[in-house]
């Protein structure tokens, strides 16, 4: 593999407002639903309850690294 030297780094891509508001609105959804699995739910994709309630609990601005980008 071949690996490139850049004098300059890159500057990030900057997101618009409207996607960021969109994938804030998807994460305060999503956690919302993982709040509400049953146990059974919770098992099949591999996660405790507390997991879930800790996820859940989390700030809107907490989102997962990889969302902001």
């Amino acid at each position: 593999m071949t690996q490139i030297a850049l004098k300059h780094a890159c500057a990030p891509k900057r997101r618009s407002l409207l996607s960021t508001i969109r994938d804030a609105l998807s994460l305060h959804r999503q956690r919302k639903t993982l709040a509400r699995l049953d146990a059974r739910a919770l098992e099949d994709i591999g996660i405790t309850r507390e997991q879930a309630e800790t996820e859940a609990a989390r700030h809107l601005w907490d989102a997962p690294e990889f969302w902001q980008k």
